[in-house]
């Protein structure tokens, strides 16, 4: 599945040292054009982006990203940056801006770390430490706390079981940990919930859950929400969530970031710039399937100006 269910697609006649031509020449000047970049930038892939910049900096002598930080602003100068950065260190920066400063983002953080795959999230370590010079697990240790703490450093050892192998009996017996350390007990047992949900495989997962409606006679997610509040809750329900249909769990947070008064830009930027070349054709369906509207039609009516025009195009158009 690797890239090719995204809405953006790599330029077949592609040249990176005109490209730069047509930027440099879209911002220099009075005035800017954004239309022309993003005219340039949505019709490229994330590779030939990187060849643009490294373009630019050779033929012009500047440096792409100063400029454009130079000549756009708000959310539509940050779609653009985000285009602009290699996927891994895209991730890498969203999660330091989670924990940077006085509030911390929990929902970016529990996104991004129960949405990856092991491999994505080892990346993310090495290059974290790469760029901040103090790991990722120590950021988010002196960032969170309790519980969650303890669920977001599982998550990012990236060390999740990926056998396809089911022991069925393991599964029974997961299922029946699961409902003893919460809807069976006053009180719940979150470690156990922890434990069996940040380890265990797909789809070892997979099938615990079934086993445990059949045992609880409830959907696992229907416990969780009734047992569990606040970041701890939204964290489980993430990775029931992201086993079951990462396609929707990710629908459901554009959704939540537009529904009701003020966008949550953070987020709709976020996961309209990461995942456009992954996976967005499913999620815009998944999206319709479950709201009954368009991705599309609710950017529109969420949305204004060059910011809009540039996560229409992200979209992939109205289907």
């Amino acid at each position: 599945m690797s890239g090719n269910r995204g809405t953006i697609k790599g330029a077949s006649n592609f040249r990176a040292e005109e490209d730069a031509q047509k930027l440099r020449k879209a911002m220099k000047g009075l005035g800017t054009d954004e239309d022309a970049i993003i005219e340039v930038l949505v019709n490229r892939n994330l590779a030939q982006r990187q060849e643009i910049k490294i373009a630019y900096k050779s033929t012009i002598g500047r440096d792409l990203i100063d400029d454009l930080k130079s000549e756009l602003s708000g959310n539509f100068e940050r779609v653009i940056i985000g285009l602009m950065t290699p996927i891994t260190l895209y991730d890498v920066q969203e999660l330091k801006r989670a924990v940077k400063g006085a509030g911390t983002d929990e929902g970016c953080l529990i996104e991004i770390l129960a949405s990856r795959t092991n491999p994505e999230i080892r990346r993310i370590n090495e290059t974290y430490k790469h760029q901040y010079g103090v790991s990722l697990e120590d950021d988010i240790v002196s960032d969170t706390s309790s519980i969650l703490r303890r669920v977001l450093v599982s998550l990012s050892t990236g060390n999740r079981d990926e056998s396809s192998h089911v022991d069925e009996g393991l599964a029974v017996q997961d299922a029946q940990c699961l409902y003893e350390a919460g809807e069976k007990r006053w009180g719940t047992d979150e470690a156990q919930f922890m434990t069996i949900l940040c380890s265990r495989s797909r789809n070892h997962l997979l099938r615990v859950f079934d086993d445990y409606r059949k045992i609880a006679n409830k959907d696992i997610t229907e416990s969780i929400k009734s047992e569990m509040s606040g970041d701890l809750e939204d964290a489980l329900l993430a990775i029931v969530n992201c086993m079951r249909n990462r396609n929707a769990y990710f629908a459901e947070r554009l959704y939540k970031s537009m529904k009701g008064l003020g966008t949550n830009d953070d987020t709709l930027i976020r996961v309209m710039v990461s995942r456009c070349e992954i996976d967005m054709i499913d999620i815009k369906a998944e999206f319709k399937r479950m709201y009954g509207k368009s991705l599309y039609s609710f950017i529109k009516g969420d949305t204004s100006g060059d910011y809009r025009k540039v996560l229409l195009l992200l979209c992939g158009g109205e289907d």
